[in-house]
């Protein structure tokens, strides 16, 4: 009996033991991270508001921790090739993943994926959130919201709208444009955000829910016909424009967001440097400042109140899929 208990005993000290190392080793990681490169894999098309807005983090990030932070774009099948290449990874902190409500639309709209959002990764920080405009090529005969449900509703299947692929947030508001206006509108699929915006500026696609800080230029130009735009008030950025829900969809919301998440296992000491140091560049007044003009709000929250904000948001995009009908071909 006394040799059973000082075998449990010695068993309990060396767990107690290696539990100490490991977090010991975690805090010295975090002490020392980073110490080489980190890469940030954008899985969307270079030029998008997650690529211009993870560049921007990532030179904040490489001045405030003396190491670079170099972007990678793999954009494919609606976010999941690059998605799933960072969920390979190793768990260090050196391979970070740029993502944004694709990522939790995905989770109910793909039926087959080869990873979990929340299983597989862990939340470090979100970044902001953009309102969406809805244009149209200017050839296209309406100048209001009402004009062009009117004009969906007297040829159904016959007008198109272009996304950044399947289960963006450009595709999901154009979804979710057409489960609450009650019209028909087919959706024409793109690998990136900015073959979607260059076909809607050439005219070969009719209409397009865009980021406001890509597109509002456009607007102004006059290259694109903006009608609404999709918060639950009007943008700074374009004020004179509705949105979507006074413009005759009542209640209709959908904008888009980034954040930054890392492969599960990651050590909890670095996710947590991480996440200040993204607070810190989000609440700087002059990052304040610039994106207020490009309508992007900072969004700011610890890992816990992050970890629940996506497990919300998937519980809140997987209620449109259902109500919506959205699909896609795996």
């Amino acid at each position: 009996m006394k040799l059973d208990l000082a075998g449990r005993f010695a068993a309990r000290f060396a767990a107690l033991a290696i539990a100490a190392l490991v977090f010991v080793a975690g805090i010295a990681r975090a002490d020392d991270y980073p110490s080489k490169p980190v890469r940030i894999v954008v899985p969307f098309a270079a030029g998008g508001p997650a690529d211009i807005y993870a560049r921007f983090l990532a030179q904040r990030l490489q001045q405030a921790l003396g190491q670079p932070f170099v972007i990678e774009d793999e954009p494919g099948a609606g976010s999941i090739i690059g998605t799933e290449n960072v969920a390979k990874s190793a768990p260090d902190g050196y391979t970070l993943l740029l993502m944004s409500n694709t990522h939790t639309v995905n989770e109910s709209l793909f039926k087959k994926k080869p990873f979990v959002l929340m299983r597989d990764f862990t939340p470090i920080a979100p970044i902001n959130q953009s309102d969406l405009v809805l244009v149209v090529k200017p050839s296209l005969p309406v100048h209001s919201v009402a004009d062009l449900v009117k004009l969906a509703k007297s040829k159904p299947g016959a007008l198109n709208y272009a996304s950044s692929g399947p289960g963006t947030p450009y595709h999901m508001a154009g979804e979710l444009f057409k489960a609450m206006a009650g019209v028909d509108i087919q959706h024409i699929p793109y690998k990136g955000s900015s073959g979607a915006r260059n076909d809607l500026l050439g005219g070969q696609v009719d209409m397009m829910f865009d980021a406001v800080p890509t597109m509002a230029g456009f607007a102004e130009s006059g290259k694109v016909r903006a009608l609404a735009t999709t918060g639950t008030k009007r943008s700074d950025v374009l004020p004179n424009l509705p949105t979507v829900s006074e413009a005759g969809v009542p209640g209709y919301e959908a904008v888009i967001w980034l954040g930054l998440m890392a492969p599960a296992g990651t050590p909890p000491a670095i996710t947590a440097k991480l996440n200040t140091q993204v607070a810190a560049i989000v609440a700087d007044p002059a990052v304040r400042q610039a994106w207020a003009k490009q309508g992007a709000i900072p969004m700011t929250m610890s890992i816990a109140e992050f970890r629940k904000y996506l497990d919300d948001d998937i519980a809140k995009w997987a209620k449109v899929v259902k109500i919506s009908g959205a699909k896609v071909d795996e």
